[in-house]
């Protein structure tokens, strides 16, 4: 959420902002509303000094066993105006706060301005994107060929876009979560968190998911609870109306959940396989940190989930969002993008984002300085990666021409020492 006071004294930087994003939002408006506001609340303080006047002369006359009929007449009816305006007040903030929740981040001057994805920029690469020298076969075949993955029997349980995974592919879904955990813990430096799977609304406001984002999302309507999105949802609302010691920064935190989306918007996209699904795994790195280590902080966050990818070998490229692709709540967002040999796709499976003070805000997330002064921490967070379409990297790019899958190397200590997935008998 942006600050009131500086939309109030930046407008034209919000409206820049919001033509950038490609977005249209009526920032007039708000301020006419803010205006309103602020003069009718120096309307109530103006009444609520005549009150208190008016009522140390109706003291003095009942001292004085005079008539307070007149007084106590002003008295009322300077008590029903300011209700009135009490009224008109908060049905006022009602306004602002809905209009101020729907307003984005402001992205940081290193986004690449343009209207889409098309105005995204290649910043790194690690690996090449390379087809073998035999046709590959795409995940959806091998896992069939080799009984890993079954869609059909998935659609029967759940619907379309879930996934069933067998075997060794139950395995190395397991193996993947516990590698990545791992490294995040023992190396990297994180708190392992295991949160809450359900939501409340809330939660969904303080990390920006709400109000633009509900109908991607599974409710349960009884209880007003959604299922989470992502981990970064639970896990930066451990710290909601928090305030920190700075000596406690930067803090960090990484969490395996499973993630729900409904993909509402996602109609003529790549459905197929685990490309786009309703459930997915994933392991998740949060940062909370002082505003002027935040930049700093996401180059490490990157470097965090690029080492995942590293040694799982797996050949990926480093692409900084525009801003018109960049998400509502980010100032800056790098997504990762792992190469897949056997659908010939790059394919995401890590963000790495700043949202600066934006979701503490939202979430009244602060920490107190060594001075004793109140500030809003910056929030970032990132896969730490996400694993469907990981698997479908690691199932295409480790196939061998007989359809079998070589295990990459860090994942074979969680899998009983297995090397070779092959066609069960």
């Amino acid at each position: 959420m942006l600050d009131l006071k500086f939309i109030r004294e930046n407008p034209e930087a919000v409206k820049t902002a919001l033509k950038n994003r490609n977005l249209s939002l009526d920032i007039d408006e708000l301020l006419s509303l803010d205006k309103q506001r602020r003069e009718k609340l120096s309307e109530v303080e103006e009444l609520k000094r005549q009150r208190n006047l008016a009522s140390e002369e109706m003291a003095e006359l009942v001292k004085k066993k005079a008539d307070v009929n007149e007084r106590r007449g002003q008295l009322k009816e300077l008590s029903q105006k300011i209700k009135e305006l009490d009224q008109k007040v908060g049905e006022i903030e009602e306004k602002i706060q809905k209009f101020v929740l729907s307003i984005p981040n402001i992205p940081h001057e290193s986004v690449p301005i343009g209207p889409d994805a098309s105005a995204n920029k290649e910043v790194g690469t690690w690996g090449e994107g390379k087809q073998p020298d035999f046709a590959p076969r795409t995940h959806i075949e091998l896992g069939e060929f080799l009984n890993i993955l079954d869609f059909g029997r998935a659609t029967k349980i759940s619907g379309s876009n879930f996934t069933l995974f067998f075997g060794a592919g139950a395995a190395l879904e397991r193996a993947l979560i516990n590698f990545m955990l791992g490294l995040h813990v023992e190396k990297h430096g994180y708190i392992e968190v295991s949160p809450p799977l359900l939501v409340n609304r809330a939660s969904m406001i303080g990390t920006g998911q709400l109000p633009k984002l509900e109908e991607d999302m599974y409710k349960l309507p009884e209880d007003d609870l959604f299922l989470i999105p992502t981990a970064e949802v639970p896990v930066t609302n451990v710290h909601r109306d928090d305030v920190l010691e700075e000596s406690v920064l930067p803090v960090y935190y990484t969490a395996y959940t499973p993630c729900f989306r409904r993909e509402a918007g996602s109609y003529g996209k790549d459905t197929r396989g685990l490309v786009r699904v309703h459930q997915f795994d994933k392991v998740e790195m949060v940062k909370f940190v002082k505003p002027e280590n935040s930049y700093a902080e996401l180059e490490k966050l990157l470097k965090d989930a690029e080492e995942v990818l590293r040694l799982l070998k797996l050949p990926y490229r480093i692409i900084s969002l525009s801003t018109g692709d960049i998400s509502f709540s980010a100032a800056k967002c790098y997504d990762i993008e792992a190469w897949a040999a056997g659908i010939g796709k790059w394919l995401e499976v890590s963000s790495c984002s700043n949202f600066e003070d934006f979701q503490a805000r939202r979430a009244n997330i602060r920490y107190r300085t060594s001075s004793g002064k109140l500030e809003y921490v910056h929030t970032l967070n990132g896969s730490g990666v996400a694993l469907a379409r990981t698997v479908i990297a690691i199932m295409e790019n480790y196939q061998q021409k007989d359809g079998s899958i070589v295990i990459p190397d860090v994942l074979r200590p969680f899998m009983n020492n297995q090397e070779i997935i092959e066609p069960r008998a």
